[in-house]
Formats: structure tokens, sequence, C-alpha cells
């Protein structure tokens, strides 16, 4: 029986590997399609995978499975509730993205509120060469000292998000998505106080009933006109045709998404018309850090081994 790694090729190509390539009877492959999928499972006992969807109908056919062991926090792409009923686990890695996470979180904002496209463009243009003036100063940017921030979801990175937020000066706030009652050094309040209050929202709470389409267009009509919304959790927490509404009806200054309801973006999606100084889209690449990337392979090879041994380790299931 084999342990498959199913998309190695998200892990990055610059990562090393050689600790999966050490145990016994494991295949690594860079990627999947699906007419390959049923092939490459049906004999596993553990599947290593962080996007290819292993829905019931592709995990009949793996009936010697054990263990899918996710190179990823979310699980949206496994059927649970079958893993449940088969007894298959099915075990994920928490909080190794902290810090890339939140560092891309900054870097997304920075880019759009110190108006850095047009200014670079600008240099790049060859525009401040021709210029008599020393300096130009004609897209106005803020200082986030003194700003608020809405936090949706004060998971490990919400709270990481926030703990930078104040070290800049800002003064954040928070919406907890599960209704979970926990001690906090920051306010909480209800997601519409929130949203007419913050100079800067940003998501990291997970998909679910209760998030899905969480932010639709009277949402964004209730933010700050010259708000900037961003979204590092999960791309069908918001209706991206209300997204494409607000930023093209100037209801908030500017957004920042690192991930979409469809990834990659199909053609059709608003969005894309509208890339450029009011709108960047960054490739679900947040997590993905050289240090990140290490910890989520160290901890992913010892999910795996602690099922080889028996134990039991960052089990969902």
């Amino acid at each position: 029986m084999s342990i498959i790694l199913l998309d190695a090729v998200t892990l990055g190509m610059d990562m090393d590997l050689s600790l999966f390539r050490d145990l016994d009877d494991c295949h690594i492959w860079l990627t999947t399609e699906d007419d390959e999928l049923v092939s490459r499972i049906r004999d596993s006992r553990v599947i290593v995978t962080n996007r290819v969807h292993l829905t019931k109908e592709v995990l009949k056919e793996a009936d010697k499975l054990e263990l899918i062991a996710l190179t990823a926090t979310g699980f949206n792409n496994v059927d649970i509730e079958y893993c449940r009923q088969r007894g298959i686990s099915v075990a994920n890695v928490s909080s190794y993205s902290t810090e890339s996470v939140t560092q891309h979180c900054f870097s997304m904002l920075f880019y759009l509120l110190e108006q850095t496209r047009y200014y670079d463009d600008y240099v790049r243009e060859g525009r401040y060469r021709e210029d008599k003036q020393f300096v130009d100063v004609s897209r106005p940017w803020f200082e986030l000292h003194g700003k608020t921030w809405g936090i949706i979801g004060m998971g490990a990175i919400g709270r990481r998000v926030a703990e930078v937020a104040a070290a800049f000066g800002a003064h954040p706030l928070y919406y907890s998505t599960s209704g979970h009652k926990r001690p906090e050094s920051f306010p909480r309040c209800s997601l519409q106080e929130l949203l007419n209050k913050s100079d800067i929202v940003s998501v990291h709470a997970p998909l679910n009933e209760k998030t899905q389409n969480l932010m639709g267009e009277s949402e964004f009509r209730n933010m700050k006109k010259g708000a900037f919304f961003l979204n590092l959790g999960r791309g069908a927490i918001i209706d991206e045709a209300a997204l494409a509404l607000a930023l093209s009806s100037d209801w908030i200054a500017g957004a920042g998404l690192d991930v979409l309801t469809q990834e990659p973006p199909l053609d059709n999606n608003p969005l894309l018309k509208l890339l450029g100084k009011k709108l960047l889209i960054t490739p679900h690449h947040a997590w993905g850090s050289i240090e990140s990337r290490k910890r989520l392979i160290h901890e992913v090879y010892e999910n795996v081994q602690a099922h080889l041994r028996g134990e039991k380790r960052n089990l969902i299931v």
C-alpha cells in the first residue's frame, strides 16, 4: 500500500521533498488531472494533497485509504462527512502560515494605500524624468496610524494582523464569524458596526455556512467611501459581482484579494475588468513564503509519520 502526493507543484518547485521520498512506497506527482485521479489513489494508504477534490465518488474507489494528509489548513476540497462514515482520517496543518499571510496582508494594503501602482508606472514610463517638479503627489495617500482596522475572523491570523496593525498605531476591532466568545485584546462588535467604522476591513475567516457570501452589496454599501477591503480568507466569503459594483461605483477606495471564488478565475469574472489602481489580485499565495512552506512540509510529514505509528495528530476526522 502506497503513500501518494497528488499535487506537489502546489508546494513550489523550490521545496525539498526528500522527507517523503524516504518513506516506503511513496509516489510523488507534480499534478493530478481528473482523469488520472482514481487510478492513482486506488491502492493508496495515505493521500497527501492541497487542492485536489476528493469527493465521495472518488473516495469510494480507494478502499484501502486510511489517511488524507492535507498540505493546507482548509478542507473544503474533501468530503469530510464521507470520510467520517468510512473511518478515513483527515489531518490538516494550522498556524503554519500566520506570519506569511499577515505580511502579505500588509503588502497588499500598502500597495493600494500608497498608490504604488501609479507611482511605479510614473517612474517606469519616464514621466518623472520629463516632469519639471522634483516631486509628484498627485495621487494622495494616507497614513495607517490612527485609522480603524476592522478584522472579520479573529483566529490566529486575524489576531496577528490586529497586533501588527496596532503596532502601526491603528485601532483594531473585530467581528467573530463563529460567534464564540473568547477574551481578546481588541474590542468586538457587530459586522454592521465594523463596516461603518473601519477605514480598512480585512477577512481572515474560513468558508462555512456562516461566512458564505457574508460580504454582499448591502455590506459594501455600509463601508466608508474611503475604505479599503482585503480578503485573505476564502473567495466565496464575498459576492464578487457586488465587490465589482462597489469598486466601479466608488463605494470604497480599493480592494486587495488573494482568494477568489473560482481559482484560477474564469474569463467572465467581473473583477478582472477592474484590475489596476483600485484592485489588486494575487494568485492565492499569501501563505507561500519560503519559511511557511518549509514549516508546512515538515508538519505534513509528521502527520503522516504519526499515522503510520498508529498515533493521532492534527486530525479533523
